[in-house]
């Protein structure tokens, strides 16, 4: 076994607070990555809190995950000693049902998806530990390679903000000439608006708060629109072709709705804690849809990340030391960060 250190809870309550375990030794297929900045995503406080249904604990959170590779297995092909190398929300699948092989392991038929934390291996009782961590090892399917020309701080929450929000825009092919609103800009809504710029479409951000209007235009954005002005609104109905709703609050899914075109798709990436209420008219009138989307897989990822470093898109973060992450949460909870907190791994 290897030694590894991090940080870790051992309760619904705890705080997070060093913690020393081990990892499996490097198999023939696996990679050995020393982590060099690891991302904050508020799934992290969900899971650490139990929120999302019961936790596995002591939990070492963490699924945006950037290092270097130290040791690689002796059937390794993909990866050498010395490169960078990335991890994501997932670490494993059955790599052999439809889904899997079509390329969206995180949607494993067999139900064998593991997930970076909180997560059982497919021995079924072997607990994965994540980020939070000096090292981590990995089979290298679910491994990817990750460009020098960015800065890695900045490359970390792609590995799930920047997955999530780029997966949606390629499958609803939106490109230049459309008009895009993304609802929220924070980690995912930022990510959001840069890469929609990024293909070309027309975006504009939606937000209740007239503070973030200059954010809005440093990122790409062409308009920005408040939605607390009833008369600003009026402007924008049946505007847009997509929106791109980032929010995990509950909100008036109605009102947005209303904001589409004929055939406008509304797509959310954010994940509110109450059941969606809205009334069937809103689509009907139009033939809007709203759709979710989630995490991409494995290649998907990897194209996302060669298309970051072709255009030079990264995260906005603040880089922090590891003995700051609670402090780090209760900001997060606040809204008070722009726009994701990446952890420092050379100060566990």
């Amino acid at each position: 076994m290897i030694a590894a250190k991090g940080y870790a809870v051992h309760s619904q309550t705890d705080k997070l607070a060093p913690w020393n375990f081990e990892r499996r030794n490097v198999g023939p297929k696996d990679v050995l990555i020393e982590i060099l900045f690891s991302g904050i995503c508020h799934s992290d406080i969900h899971q650490v809190r139990s929120e999302w249904g019961p936790a596995r604990y002591p939990m070492v959170p963490g699924h945006e995950i950037v290092g270097r590779i130290t040791e690689v297995g002796s059937d390794v092909t993909k990866f050498k000693v010395g490169q960078l190398a990335g991890i994501g929300c997932m670490v494993d699948s059955c790599k052999e049902c439809p889904t899997c092989k079509g390329g969206q392991q995180q949607f494993c038929e067999k139900g064998e998806t593991v997930w970076t934390y909180n997560s059982l291996e497919r021995d079924k009782k072997t607990p994965t530990y994540g980020g939070y961590s000096n090292k981590i090892v990995c089979t290298e399917e679910f491994v990817v390679h990750v460009s020098d020309r960015l800065p890695l701080a900045g490359v970390a929450p792609l590995l799930c903000a920047g997955i999530t929000t780029y997966s949606p825009i390629k499958r609803w092919g939106i490109k230049k000439g459309h008009k895009v609103a993304v609802l929220g800009l924070g980690g995912l809504g930022h990510m959001a608006v840069k890469f929609a710029v990024a293909f070309g479409a027309d975006v504009t951000v939606l937000s209740t708060s007239p503070s973030k209007e200059q954010d809005a235009k440093k990122l790409g954005a062409h308009h920005f629109v408040i939605t607390k002005d009833p008369e600003e609104l009026k402007k924008y109905a049946k505007h847009f072709d997509f929106i791109i709703d980032s929010v995990s609050a509950p909100h008036d899914y109605e009102m947005y709705l209303k904001l589409l075109n004929v055939n406008g798709v509304q797509i959310c990436v954010g994940l509110p804690p109450e059941p969606l209420k809205f009334p069937g008219s809103a689509l009907m009138q139009g033939n809007r849809a709203l759709t979710a989307s989630s995490i991409g897989g494995i290649e998907e990822t990897q194209e996302m990340l060669d298309f970051c470093a072709e255009h030079d898109i990264v995260s906005e973060v603040e880089v922090i030391n590891i003995n700051y992450v609670n402090e780090a949460y209760e900001r997060v909870l606040n809204s008070d960060v722009k726009y994701r907190f990446v952890i420092d791994m050379d100060t566990v």
